[in-house]
């Protein structure tokens, strides 16, 4: 059996980037791929052109990862842009995360599975209201490692002291989120220093470089091994069609170590069973570990759908049946979140009818304070309570990070409205 440690490291490392407008994400990210040669010739070759019809002196690494068209002509970063890369130490996701506040929500989505995120400043603008909003995402989203990119120092002739008081400003606003980890590193990236060699500039910063800091962090996995969680998303017949066709329930582990043998409990029934076999594809498999797709066998002919669980029979911290939600939502739609209005919950592969009951506070990004509210307007963090038309499975977040988040879905539009975590 493979220890977690092992599963870890043989896992990608998954940035997220996130910063106001200008901050420099997307050449931030152009620079790691261009300095650590991740560039394709014809891909350079593109960006090359569209810097020169641009009337540019120097390629634009920005270019590499604004796709959109609107992007390009806006000069804002809309999507969440994804990049691949390796060193010879290890292999990187990339998510360029919108930095502007009317996107906050791609910058959920981007974030939502990241092991580090990268939080750009302007080294002559400080931490503003959106890095904060940023570190509080981090912080909400169980992040484990944030990292605080200084950029620009370049137009700041350097200066150690500038460094220093960025750097002790987000400290501050870190220790009242509660980031543990947490690392400042001052860079230019469109020069390229202290992004992926140290610069000779500023001989006063004796850390790492980003890509070196990043390539001998200790991630940990961001999955679960010790709680057994597949939420069934198909039931499989398999066999020739006949009588005695053979039914396996399939979905994606959310937590845990999946053997033949286990002795498990279909929630939200509650029914207890065994696993006779494990599949991926046609092949069968002694073990099974999050995020693998496999599909079981059980031994007791019973009633399993889509949205129900098999989770571990003997195994402590059992996830809650319930139709009475507590959570933390970041809110996306255009009309407020309020108390009585009605949306459509998905939450792994369950759906259901949910009425928000109350909205007990919101989060003020200025003081880093709850204070209380009756509403939550788009882009803003607060803790709701929610009432479900049928019972969910849920851990709190902070245990598991696939089966303790869900979305609100607007129903008119089926628009995603918002992003919940429930909490303990």
């Amino acid at each position: 059996m493979r220890s977690t440690d092992e599963i870890s490291r043989a896992g990608l490392v998954r940035v997220a980037t996130a910063g106001s407008v200008d901050d420099g994400k997307s050449t931030l990210i152009g620079r790691l791929l261009y300095d650590s040669k991740s560039i394709l010739e014809d891909q350079l070759a593109a960006v090359e052109r569209d810097s020169q019809r641009r009337g540019l002196d120097d390629v634009n690494l920005a270019l590499l990862t604004d796709g959109l068209r609107a992007e390009r002509e806006q000069g804002i970063t809309i999507d969440v842009a994804y990049r691949y890369f390796a060193t010879p130490r290890r292999t990187f996701v990339l998510a360029d995360t919108p930095g502007h506040v009317q996107y906050t929500r791609n910058m959920v989505t981007g974030a939502s599975t990241a092991d580090v995120a990268v939080v750009l400043v302007d080294a002559r603008k400080g931490v503003l209201e959106q890095s904060r909003r940023h570190a509080s995402i981090a912080a909400l989203l169980r992040i484990p490692h944030v990292v605080l990119a200084i950029n620009k120092m370049d137009l700041v002739a350097w200066e150690e002291a500038v460094f220093d008081r960025i750097a002790l400003d987000f400290a501050e606003v870190a220790e009242r989120l509660g980031i543990a980890d947490y690392a400042a590193i001052p860079l230019s990236a469109l020069r390229g220093d202290n992004v992926v060699d140290r610069s000779a500039f500023m001989p006063w910063y004796d850390g790492p470089a980003l890509l070196e800091y990043l390539e001998g962090l200790e991630v940990a996995s961001s999955h679960d091994y010790e709680h057994l969680r597949l939420p069934v998303q198909y039931v499989i017949l398999a066999g020739d069609g006949g009588h005695h066709d053979e039914r396996r329930y399939a979905g994606q582990l959310a937590g845990g170590v999946l053997r033949p043998g286990d002795e498990v409990v279909v929630l939200p029934a509650g029914h207890r069973t065994t696993v006779t076999a494990v599949h991926e594809h046609e092949r069968w498999l002694d073990e099974a570990f999050p995020p693998q797709s496999v599909s079981v066998s059980l031994a007791d002919d019973l009633d399993v759908g889509r949205g129900d669980m098999l989770v571990g029979a003997g195994e402590p911290g059992r996830p809650s049946v319930t139709q009475e939600l507590r959570a933390t939502v970041c809110w996306m739609a255009d009309q407020p979140l309020a108390a009585g209005r009605r949306y459509a919950l998905k939450h792994t592969s369950r759906r259901a009818r949910a009425v928000v009951t109350a909205v007990h506070d919101r989060l003020d990004l200025d003081a880093l304070e709850h204070r209380p509210a009756g509403s939550l307007a788009m882009n803003e963090i607060g803790e709701v309570s929610l009432r479900t038309s049928v019972p969910v499975v849920v851990d709190p977040f902070a245990r598991n990070r696939v089966t303790g988040r869900f979305i609100l879905v607007d129903e008119a539009t089926n628009a995603t409205a918002g992003a919940g975590m429930v909490l303990g």
